[in-house]
């Protein structure tokens, strides 16, 4: 009896057709980790507005009354609080508020529940490494999400993973790779008061050279439950640095030194005018310092954790 033929539909057509449901779930993964870091966008956030008015305006009843300062007093307010954050915090909580612009967009407002491990150097070696836990809270979009960097594993790499149905897998990335840096302006290694004072120095130090800012101080200020001075950085005109802004304002805790938020923005449109546009936006609420967290708390087996 001669052999029967291969059907079309049987051994020739399954290869191909293993293929097809193999590429579908390769693309869903992808969909997915495009979605793991980059937040909702909504057509028109609601974005901060400066404190004391325009740009130009130093008049207002939000704190109390400012005075010039200079660059130079304003740089040792921010060393002397680099000290501090360096030697004499070990980790802290906080809720962070995030509002970000990336290219012509602005994302909507974050709340994040936040814990980090400062790093600690010491001989010019690290001691402890840099951790970071991050869990989403608003927008309802983001909420559950969850990310976990420490600098010293996984060869430094973050992992995370979605909320609510969609918490199926977890996602091993780069912290600067196109998929982490979706949706945020930097990496998750830069985020924290002490990656935070430090930009804020390079760019004092930068305006110090080229003599293009004034500099406004205004005690009396609150963050949350927290008395600040207001310190407001304005530039007179743009100068084309990539990180440039018309006006910044940074509220320093005043008892402990600490850059509990910092809100930049843009130069405003000469057809609009009006509000300079935001470019981000960092707030830290309710910091507690030194709360003893171990390695457990940047464990992503941590059964208090909801990581799948």
């Amino acid at each position: 009896m001669p052999e029967s033929c291969p059907s079309p539909s049987g051994s020739t057509a399954q290869p191909l057709w293993r293929f097809f449901v193999v590429l579908a779930i390769i693309a869903f993964v992808f969909f997915m980790l495009g979605r793991m870091t980059a937040p909702s966008v909504v057509p028109s956030p609601v974005a901060p507005t400066p404190i004391l008015g325009s740009a130009g305006d130093d008049s207002g009843t939000l704190v109390g009354r400012s005075r010039s300062a200079t660059l130079e007093e304003v740089l040792q307010m921010a060393r002397r609080g680099l000290v501090e954050l360096e030697q004499n915090v070990d980790d802290y909580t906080a809720t962070m508020v995030k509002q970000e612009r990336i290219g012509d967009r602005l994302h909507p407002e974050q709340t994040i529940e936040l814990k980090l491990q400062t790093r600690r150097i010491e001989g010019g070696e690290v001691t402890r490494p840099m951790r970071v836990y991050l869990h989403f809270l608003l927008p309802a979009e983001s909420q559950g999400q969850e990310v976990i960097w420490v600098e010293d594993e996984n060869d430094g790499k973050l992992v995370a993973h979605k909320g609510g149905r969609w918490n199926l897998l977890r996602a091993w990335l780069k912290p600067d790779s196109f998929l982490a840096m979706s949706g945020n302006r930097y990496p998750i290694t830069q985020i924290g008061m002490t990656n935070l004072i430090k930009k804020l120095i390079e760019r004092g130090e930068h305006d110090l050279k080229t003599a293009t800012a004034t500099v406004t101080i205004a005690d009396g200020h609150r963050v949350g439950d927290r008395e600040c001075q207001l310190i407001r950085v304005r530039h007179a005109e743009p100068n084309g640095d990539p990180d440039d802004f018309s006006l910044a304002e940074i509220a320093i805790d005043s008892e402990r030194l600490l850059p509990l938020r910092y809100t930049a923005f843009g130069w405003p449109s000469a057809e609009e005018g009006g509000d300079p546009p935001l470019l981000e936006s960092y707030t830290y609420l309710d910091v507690r310092v030194n709360e003893g967290l171990t390695e457990s708390d940047f464990d992503p087996d941590n059964p208090a954790y909801d990581f799948p």
